[in-house]
């Protein structure tokens, strides 16, 4: 004979209900159903309607024998999750653009493809935040079935302290005054140099930059000071500005990465007299430009990018 809709019910229910707890839960859900069905079949449903209808509306057996061996279906309960939440933000955010940086670092260094750079970069970074998920999760799981003890009781001492938006007028007199000593500073090396050796002044940056590429840059300055006006009149950061600022950053870093690429950022003369003076090797030179550019254009780039994003974000939550 095959078994009813009711004995496979209580079946399935008994696999996720200890051993020991298998009688009192047959017997308990064998009269549960059996009233269930005789109360249906007196309101005029046929038996197999009635039972069909009983067993739909105690649901799934899995979830019934969660509930009776009292045990939890979840990951992580509400006792860590916050913890969790906040540490994995935090993981996500260092963790895997840190490992792409060193590995883009390592490659360029050994003379890869810019290809490969980006390739395995990427791919690193990517790699690195599916193991900070996987393991950091699987960290506060083991910790939830233990019974480890949950974050400190929350008080209003741990409220978080209101944070600038960046629309006041420090941002904008900040950059009304790099920009401009910035440029200047770039006219100064040109005419004057920053590198003395022998009684001899040498200019940093390659001479040939001169006019045009240098004039891309003090275009890129003075936009940079426009989006901070922008800003200060409007009182707040929205989406268009950010894109420009980000666009404005892309380019400049561009800028930067895109001559030492090529090799004409640095003024040819100066760098064939420190490899003769100091002894440094061509190798090293490439060395310290690629920290330079990775370390230097892009955290700087980067760091503006993010921050805008940040205050437009913030700026919107507050509107």
């Amino acid at each position: 004979m095959s078994a009813t809709l009711t004995d496979r019910y209580i079946a399935a229910t008994l696999r996720g209900v200890p051993a020991e707890a298998h009688d009192d839960v047959r017997n308990e859900l064998t009269g549960s159903i059996a009233d269930a069905v005789e109360a249906r079949i007196e309101q005029g449903e046929s038996p197999d309607e009635a039972e069909r209808a009983a067993l739909n509306e105690l649901g799934d057996p899995a979830v019934l024998a969660a509930g009776l061996a009292d045990r939890r279906l979840q990951l992580i309960g509400p006792r860590h999750y916050l913890t969790w939440l906040r540490l994995l933000r935090l993981l996500l955010a260092i963790v895997p653009a840190s490992v792409a940086v060193l590995v883009a670092l390592g490659y360029a260094i050994s003379g890869a493809d810019v290809g490969d750079i980006i390739a395995e970069s990427i791919v690193s970074g990517i790699t690195a935040g599916l193991h900070v998920c996987v393991w950091t999760t699987l960290a506060f799981a083991v910790m939830d079935r233990l019974g480890a003890a949950g974050s400190p009781r929350w008080n209003v001492d741990r409220l978080p302290e209101n944070r600038s938006t960046g629309r006041g007028l420090a941002d904008l007199i900040a950059v009304a005054i790099l920009m401009p000593v910035a440029a200047f500073a770039f006219v100064w090396d040109r005419y004057f140099g920053f590198i003395f050796l022998h009684g001899e002044a040498y200019p940093i940056w390659n001479p040939a930059l001169w006019p045009w590429w240098m004039a891309a840059v003090f275009v890129l300055f003075a936009m940079a000071i426009v989006v901070q006006a922008v800003v200060f009149v409007r009182g707040r950061w929205t989406t268009r500005i950010a894109i420009v600022n980000t666009a404005l950053q892309v380019m400049g870093a561009s800028w930067f990465l895109t001559l030492l690429g090529r090799g004409e950022l640095f003024n040819p003369e100066m760098l064939e007299v420190l490899m003769v003076e100091s002894g440094v090797t061509s190798e090293t030179l490439r060395v310290l430009a690629v920290v330079f550019g990775f370390f230097g254009v892009c955290a700087i780039a980067a760091g503006g990018i993010i921050d805008c994003w940040l205050k437009t974000a913030r700026d919107a939550r507050t509107a």
